[in-house]
């Protein structure tokens, strides 16, 4: 009776469906293996530690009744693989000593990070060191559902790396803005994650496939390589035409908009009515701005109302101006690239709290960033249509498909 529940336990984490209230998810499961670093521990007395403050490898050494004379000539035979020098605070190590009544250190395994080990073998006259990295898996997934909150509380409630938010709002930051998605929006995904040993977790990889949910409308992301080989990725929705527009849809991500383009408002500091030719995004100081298309910074600078300020030429057509920083990080006449950091949010000038203007021209004239058609990136080659439609349709069936469960 046990073999067949075993039998069946088994066979069910193969292909797994996870369903919570909101987010329901496919993923493959491969079984985990155990890593002794290449060592069959069970022939060896094993002690696992953490690099401490005052700690070195002569040290550690040292104190597995090893002499200086020894250790010294140990760092010589293997500084060529293994500078010793490297060790640091809170790193992991290994010592794998002798079983008889010696107890002698045979082997030390130094950790730098969770992938990559080295080895300092002692158990011949002449010490031998080598670097090893432990094998990678890519596990994929598969996740869809309704926003609960923001992008990365959905995506932390499905257990899912936070980067990944970050990741995405990157991808979608010119056909969406993330401030105004909702709750009960929905979404699909369809992502790798790196396992070391088959166990251990070690983040996402890459992201094959997405959809938002955006005021009514589904808008997918496919990742394609146009020039194979070239190693450079875009994104495209299903129809193959560019996400990735001229201009950015903010300069701050994740923040809110406090106030809007006006022709008449009422300014918070003045007590007056007047135009307010901005956007307004409110952020924690010290939030980075970004510029929102690539250009040559025009002007930099203090004003008593606009505070510290960076404004942008992009082409002869368009310009951006950033207000109230707390801090300019360009200087005038640099080349800037669209989604550099260009200052830090303040609120400098005439401002209420940490924020930054946002404010736009069209030849010559400002505007309504947020009602202005802005151009579109570079189309997709014809002549890479049908391998792109080949490639994404089992994508967009998968993707569907989680997101109608």
């Amino acid at each position: 009776m046990k073999k067949v529940i075993v039998i069946l336990v088994v066979l069910f984490s193969l292909i797994s469906c996870n369903r919570s209230e909101d987010v329901i998810e496919k993923q493959i499961i491969v079984k985990s293996k155990k890593n002794d670093f290449g060592f069959k521990f069970s022939d060896f007395n094993v002690v696992q530690d953490s690099v401490k403050s005052g700690d070195t490898f002569g040290s550690i050494l040292q104190n597995q009744n090893i002499g200086d004379k020894k250790v010294f000539d140990i760092v010589a035979q293997v500084k060529d693989t293994f500078d010793v020098r490297t060790i640091r605070i809170n790193k992991h190590y290994t010592l794998l000593r002798s079983k008889n009544k010696t107890n002698t250190l045979d082997v030390f395994i130094y950790q730098p990070d969770a992938l990559n080990y080295y080895v300092v073998d002692l158990r011949d006259s002449i010490a031998k060191a080598y670097k090893k990295t432990k094998p990678l898996t890519l596990k994929r997934r598969t996740i869809g559902g309704v926003l609960k909150g923001s992008l990365s509380e959905t995506l932390e409630s499905a257990n899912v790396e936070g980067a990944l938010a970050t990741r995405i709002s990157k991808i979608f930051a010119w056909s969406i803005d993330f401030f105004k998605v909702k709750k009960g929006d929905r979404f699909g995904l369809t992502f790798t994650e790196r396992y070391i040993n088959d166990s251990i977790y070690d983040g996402v990889d890459s992201l094959e496939a997405a959809f938002f949910e955006y005021k009514g409308k589904i808008i997918y992301a496919f990742p394609f390589e146009q020039n194979l080989g070239s190693g450079k990725l875009d994104y495209y929705d299903e129809d193959g035409k560019t996400l990735k527009n001229f201009f950015l849809k903010t300069p701050i991500k994740f923040s809110r908009i406090t106030s809007h383009f006006s022709s008449n408002r009422f300014h918070p500091v003045q007590q007056i009515w007047k135009a307010h030719k901005g956007t307004d995004y409110a952020a924690p100081y010290g939030t980075p701005i970004s510029t929102t298309a690539a250009g040559i910074v025009e002007q930099t600078g203090y004003t008593a109302g606009n505070g510290n300020f960076v404004k942008v030429k992009h082409n002869k057509v368009y310009s951006t101006q950033y207000l109230h920083m707390s801090r300019i990080l360009v200087r005038r006449g640099q080349h800037v690239n669209q989604g550099q950091t260009i200052g830090l949010v303040g609120s400098t000038g005439l401002a209420t709290g940490p924020h930054v203007c946002y404010r736009f021209w069209k030849n010559g004239v400002q505007v309504d960033a947020l009602r202005l058609k802005l151009p579109n990136g570079e189309p997709m080659n014809p002549k890479n249509k049908e391998r792109f439609l080949k490639k994404i349709e089992p994508l967009k069936f998968e993707l569907d498909s989680v997101s109608n469960l």
